[in-house]
């Protein structure tokens, strides 16, 4: 095991692993100018079972939706980027990660037009603990509505994670902070819940567990899909459906998901308390399930692991680490 540092020591490019500080981009690539950037955040997990990673298949496949959303053309599949994930994760020793496939596309052109850009293709890998901090997971969060309306349909395809939907997401950041809070919570261009920044949301009223709906652009989460899939098994009534604001003030229940944040519990919007101000008893049942599962102190019954020695090097990535 590695010493827990900021980021990993070795990053995959384009088929090799190369050390961290190798792994540059000339200034006037097309990412840096017009953002052109697709990527995922993945977890892998130090389970009792041994380094497992968390729905590994699901990343990689909404990566490669993504990267055809945006008429990338790669000359990767879906299976070299699974294992390039595996490679980095060696190469750094780490048995618990945040993994970080990008594509983008780099120098080649000095204009909106990114036809003769070509695409690079990393993924690296860094220790990341709780994302929105020390505690959140028991105990809650305190958030607003941002004022910034999430992007709208038709505008930028929210169904793709690229980096030019997260300008959007760092004002909703940017606002939640510089007013003490912890996140924002966007509404969609109809004024429904959309998503927080970085996370999809879900509400509790009478039992009833609610999210939005990928028509109001949300961002179609892997741990969102999780939380739909533990509360189909545990007998938990789940809607897809749009959310008027008001029910953030009136719910049971409200917490985030996703790969960074996992689950975590909102005990506040807007400094009206979510019933009592602490995480509710649905959501602690959710994440016992989901915590049961990527620790490996209960059965995988969804096949969401992936154990890290099962993702053996492929035989054309060369390493340039020495």
């Amino acid at each position: 095991m590695k010493a827990d540092t900021e980021h990993g020591s070795y990053v995959w490019h384009n088929g090799s692993i190369i050390p961290w500080d190798d792994a540059k981009i000339h200034v006037m690539s097309h990412v840096v100018n017009y953002g052109s950037s697709i990527f995922e955040g993945i977890r892998c997990y130090n389970t009792k079972r041994g380094s497992a990673v968390f729905r590994l298949d699901d990343h990689i496949d909404r990566l490669m939706n993504s990267v055809h959303i945006y008429r990338m053309d790669i000359p990767y599949s879906a299976a070299d980027i699974r294992q390039a994930c595996g490679d980095v994760i060696r190469a750094d020793g780490y048995d618990e990660c945040y993994v970080r496939p990008l594509v983008f596309r780099g120098f080649g052109t000095f204009g909106v037009d990114p036809f003769p850009a070509p695409i690079e293709t990393f993924v690296c890998a860094w220790k990341w603990g709780k994302y929105l901090g020390a505690g959140a997971i028991e105990n809650g969060v305190d958030v607003c509505v941002s004022s910034w309306t999430r992007i709208a349909p038709n505008t930028l395809p929210s169904m793709a994670k690229a980096g030019a939907n997260y300008m959007n997401s760092q004002l909703i950041k940017m606002e939640a902070k510089l007013n003490g809070y912890s996140e924002g919570i966007a509404l969609d261009s109809s004024g429904y819940i959309s998503e927080g920044s970085g996370e999809n949301i879900f509400l509790i009223k009478d039992a009833v567990v609610m999210t939005p709906p990928l028509y109001s652009t949300i961002l179609p989460g892997i741990t969102r899909d999780s939380v739909i899939k533990i509360c189909q098994r545990l007998g938990i009534p789940v809607l897809e459906r749009a959310i008027p604001r008001e029910m953030l003030y009136i719910a049971d229940e409200v917490f985030f998901t996703g790969t960074a944040a996992e689950i975590t519990p909102i005990r506040s919007v807007d400094k009206v308390s979510v019933a009592n101000g602490r995480r509710g008893p649905i959501t602690e049942m959710i994440q016992n399930e989901f915590f049961g599962v990527v620790s490996g102190s209960a059965d995988d019954v969804f096949g969401w692991l992936t154990p890290v020695e099962t993702l053996k090097p492929l035989a054309k990535t060369e390493s340039r680490i020495g």
